[in-house]
């Protein structure tokens, strides 16, 4: 009689990739700015703008690029993320476009600053450069959690970043907010990409401290209040985050430096009492510098009553300019109404300095309504519930703290932009994600984008089926 072994060898389950989904949006989120493109050339001139052909292969051309290395590179990752993004994007070349058709009425004091026509092809360039680090992401970080042996040198890169703007003949000066670096005939946002870093710093972090700091000493008005050895970190953030505001008269920066690392608190601790901390903190940090910093108090009294700080301020200052632009934002959204005035038959570009970037909103008020409006909105909302839905299905600590800091610092960046711009809160000076013009954010962004992939990649990937036990192994007894 003999004995032949078989032995079943069980391969890892399967999962879809859902690349071809990615793809069929991706025809969409291209398709869309094309025909904005088109809708913005027959309202202006009445026929189909010469340079249609041209951006809509452009931008094909990147998304299929980037489609292309997302299936080589993280197979199982997001497939909404990619399109979304694009969809943004593009819209916002077009936008930049139709209001580089507009003519300009720069006052003399402010003509220093220039106009606005020629930035859509800048910006198509950093696009571009922005996929092309997307790329470098997705090629070469194999592993979100390589980021974590990074954790303290982190810090420090965030730091220097921070403070570049300060360094004398290299920092440079905009209606009163030091947050830009001037290298050769380029500008650069360093806050944009500090953001990012100091996400790995933060995950990093408080992966390691959670557990101390999320133990309570006391309970306080149906809160369980930390101990005071762990309130360290806090103040440390919140000290730093006053600096910033105070040195570079930096609102916005500030206000995200300073929310993602309460975000990434509570997330980490599950702790009410770090949120509570931290909205108090935030506001009192504000108001004491505000009694005094004069670019603080401008926004403030801009926000308050634009039209009668505009009657009230002294001429070409930066009161005056700020609430300026409010009034003009203000008219615009409210011109706007329920399903707006079309593309290319607004009058937004009448905000003057800033309209493409800090203003770009109101330009979408405008001219796409309420409606067009909150229709930015949810797709900025869907980006932001993608990034957290990655955190939920990370394996790992770091990873799910990580995409909760770019998710959130994405979110606050929309939220401060946004509520700036329609007056719920004062104005901060960033800009919005991948809409507005400005190569540091659309750069910044297409990376932040490039972690979120990886981690939802790592996350989704079937992980292989253990190796058989022996006594899992089938014996067929061969008679002869």
């Amino acid at each position: 009689m003999s004995v032949v072994t078989n032995t079943t060898t069980i391969g890892a389950i399967d999962a879809p990739s859902r690349r071809n989904t990615e793809l069929m949006l991706l025809g969409f989120a291209v398709a869309i700015p094309v025909f904005a493109y088109l809708n913005v050339g027959l309202a202006l001139d009445g026929e189909i703008p010469a340079g249609m052909l041209g951006y809509g292969l452009g931008l094909a051309l990147l998304a299929g690029i980037a489609h292309l290395l997302v299936r080589r590179f993280a197979k199982y990752a997001d497939p909404l993320l990619l399109p979304l993004a694009t969809l943004l994007n593009g819209l916002g070349l077009v936008l930049i476009w139709r209001l580089d058709q507009s003519p300009r009425l720069i006052a003399d004091s402010m003509r220093r600053y220039g106009t606005h026509s020629g930035d859509a092809p800048q910006q198509l360039m950093y696009s571009a450069i922005g996929v092309a680090l997307f790329l470098l992401v997705l090629v070469f970080l194999k592993d979100h959690r390589v980021l974590q042996r990074y954790t303290y040198i982190s810090m420090v890169v965030a730091i220097v970043l921070l403070l570049l703007p300060l360094v004398p003949g290299l920092g440079a000066d905009v209606f009163g907010a030091k947050i830009w670096i001037r290298v050769g005939p380029f500008s650069i946002q360093p806050g944009e990409f500090a953001k990012i870093v100091l996400a790995v710093f933060f995950a990093g972090y408080l992966m390691v401290k959670r557990d101390a700091l999320a133990l309570a000493s006391r309970r306080f008005m149906g809160l369980y209040l930390p101990r005071g050895r762990d309130l360290g970190p806090i103040l440390t953030i919140w000290a730093l985050s006053l600096a910033i505001l105070v040195l570079e008269n930096d609102l916005g920066t500030s206000l995200l430096f300073f929310g993602m690392f309460v975000i990434l608190l509570y997330v980490a601790t599950e702790r009410t009492s770090w949120i509570v901390m931290g909205l108090l903190m935030a506001v009192g940090g504000a108001v004491a510098v505000g009694s005094f910093a004069t670019h603080v108090q401008s926004r403030v009294a801009a926000w308050l009553d634009p039209f009668e700080c505009l009657k009230t301020a002294p001429p070409d200052t930066n009161m005056a300019w700020a609430c300026d632009q409010m009034t003009q934002v203000l008219m615009s959204f409210g011109s706007g109404g329920t399903v707006g005035t079309g593309l290319g038959q607004g009058n937004s570009d009448l905000i003057n300095f800033a309209v493409n970037s800090d203003f770009i909103l109101a330009t979408v008020g405008e001219e796409l309504g309420l409606a067009g409006a909150m229709a930015f909105i949810l797709v900025y909302g869907l980006i932001v519930e993608r990034g957290l839905r990655t955190a939920l299905a990370a394996r790992d600590p770091f990873g799910k703290l990580l995409a909760c800091g770019l998710s959130g610092a994405f979110a606050l960046q929309v939220f401060v932009v946004a509520g700036g711009v329609m007056g719920l809160i004062p104005l901060t000076g960033m800009t919005m994600p991948f809409l507005a013009y400005g190569g540091s954010s659309v750069i910044a962004n297409w990376a932040l984008i490039a972690i979120l992939l990886r981690i939802s990649d790592t996350a989704r990937r079937p992980a292989p089926a253990p190796a058989p036990s022996p006594d899992a192994e089938m014996t067929q007894v061969v008679r002869p």
